[in-house]
C-alpha cells in the first residue's frame, strides 16, 4: 500500500491560496522602476490560434517527414542533465562553413539576433551615448537603446523608403552614434539600400556599424564579404527566417577584437542543447532550406504582381519574405482580414511613411491564394 508524499508543510496547497497576490504599492513601482521603461508598453505579440499566420515572415514549410524524425532521435540523445559547453565550437564552425560567414571572421552566437541587438545595445551603452538608425526600420534597435540607457536617434527614409545619404552623415556629424543599425533588406519596407551609400555611412562612422541581414536567404545579397574593408563593421544574421524561427538563433559575424568585447556581456548558457543540436542537423541538411527559400522567392514575385492588380493597392519591391502594400483603409483591410481567419501585420502605426501599409508574409501557394482571394473581396471596385 503506498500513500501520496506529504506536502511541505511550511506551504499552503494552491487549493488554499484562493485570495489573489496584492498589487504593487505605486509609490513603490515608481520608486524602483525606471520611469522610461514604466512609460513604455511590452512589446506586442498577437495570438494566431486558428489564423492563418501570415504576420511574422515566418518559413511556411516544416521539415519534411523523414528528417523530423531523424531530427527527434538526435535531439533524443542530447544530454539535457548537463549544460552545453559554452565556446559552442561545433556549431560555429558549421554556420561558418554552411552559411558563408568570412573565413577570417569570429562569432557570437545569440538566442535569435533579438538577443544580439541587446548585447550590442549594453556594450555601447554609457552617458549621453547615440544609437542611430534610418526609419521606419526593426523596432527592437530603439526598444534596446532605450532599456539599454542609450539616446536613439531615427533617421527618416525617402518617400519610396530608399536611403537618404545626406541626412544620414548630417546625423552622423551632428550625433556621434556609438552604433548604427542598417537593416539589409530593412523590415518593414521590404528594399535594400543602396551599398554606395551604406559604404559612406560606414566610411564616416564613428562607432560600430551592424549590417542586419535577417533576411539575406532572400535577398542573396550581403555585406559579408565586406568585413575586411572596414574595421568598425558587424553583420548580423539569424537562422529564423530561413525555416528555424522555433530554434531562436543568431550570429554575429566581426574581426576578432570585438567579438571579444561582445563575448563579455553574452550570458555564458544563452544557446541552449536542443538549440545546438538542432541547428546542427539542419546546417547538415541546408540544401532543403536553400529550397525552400528558392520556392518563397519565386512565391514573393506572384504576391507582389499579383498585389499590383488590386484597385487601389500599392506593393512595394521586397527582397525579403514579404511584401509591404499599402490599401486604401490599411486598419480596415487588417480588421477584415481577422475576421476571415487571417493575421498579417498592420504597420501603419510605427512611422507617418507607413500610414495605411500592411505586411503580407509570403506563404505557402495555397496560403497566398487563400489571403489573394480574401483581399479581391474586400476591395472596391475589385475586377
Amino acid at each position: 500500500m503506498t500513500s501520496d508524499p506529504p506536502g511541505n508543510p511550511l506551504l499552503p496547497s494552491v487549493e488554499s491560496a484562493s485570495p489573489p497576490l496584492p498589487s504593487p504599492d505605486p509609490a513603490l513601482l515608481q520608486a524602483v522602476v525606471r520611469p522610461e521603461i514604466a512609460a513604455m508598453a511590452a512589446y506586442p505579440v498577437p495570438s494566431s490560434q486558428g489564423l492563418l499566420k501570415l504576420d511574422a515572415m515566418e518559413n511556411p514549410y516544416p521539415l519534411p517527414e523523414p528528417l523530423r524524425q531523424a531530427l527527434a532521435d538526435r535531439l533524443g540523445a542530447v544530454a539535457l542533465n548537463r549544460y552545453p559547453a559554452p565556446a559552442y565550437r561545433e556549431l560555429k564552425s558549421a554556420i561558418t562553413r554552411q552559411l558563408g560567414v568570412h573565413p577570417g571572421a569570429a562569432l557570437v552566437l545569440g538566442n535569435g539576433s533579438d538577443e544580439l541587438i541587446t548585447l550590442l545595445s549594453v556594450l555601447t551603452a554609457r552617458p549621453g551615448a547615440c544609437v542611430l538608425s534610418p526609419v521606419p526600420s526593426f523596432v527592437m534597435y530603439e526598444l534596446s537603446a532605450r532599456l539599454a540607457g542609450s539616446r536613439f536617434v531615427g533617421v527618416d527614409l525617402r518617400d519610396d523608403f530608399s536611403l537618404d545619404p545626406g541626412a544620414m552623415l548630417a546625423a552622423i556629424e551632428r550625433e556621434r552614434p556609438a552604433l548604427i543599425w542598417i537593416a539589409y533588406p530593412n523590415n518593414p519596407t521590404g528594399n535594400r539600400f543602396d551599398d554606395e551609400a551604406i559604404a559612406a555611412i560606414v566610411a564616416a562612422a564613428p562607432g560600430l556599424v551592424v549590417i542586419d541581414e535577417a533576411y539575406q536567404p532572400f535577398a542573396q545579397a550581403s555585406w559579408m564579404p565586406r568585413l575586411a574593408d572596414f574595421p568598425n563593421l558587424l553583420v548580423l544574421r539569424t537562422v529564423s527566417k530561413l525555416g528555424l524561427a522555433g530554434l531562436r538563433l543568431g550570429y554575429l559575424a566581426g574581426a576578432p577584437g570585438w567579438i571579444e568585447q561582445i563575448e563579455k556581456v553574452r550570458p555564458p548558457y544563452n544557446i541552449n542543447s536542443l538549440t545546438e543540436a538542432a541547428a546542427l542537423f539542419a546546417l547538415e541538411h541546408i540544401e532543403v532550406l536553400r529550397s525552400q527559400a528558392d520556392a518563397l522567392r519565386t512565391a514573393r514575385r506572384t504576391m507582389h504582381e499579383q498585389l499590383g492588380r488590386l484597385p487601389g493597392v500599392r506593393p512595394f519591391a521586397s527582397q525579403a519574405n514579404f511584401v509591404l502594400a499599402r490599401m486604401p483603409d490599411g486598419p480596415a483591410i487588417f480588421r477584415a482580414l481577422r475576421e476571415r481567419g487571417i493575421l498579417v501585420k498592420d504597420v501603419g502605426k510605427m512611422h507617418p511613411k507607413l500610414v495605411d501599409c500592411l505586411r503580407l508574409t509570403v506563404g505557402t501557394p495555397d496560403e497566398n491564394a487563400r489571403l489573394f482571394a480574401a483581399l479581391m473581396s474586400l476591395l472596391p471596385g475589385r475586377p
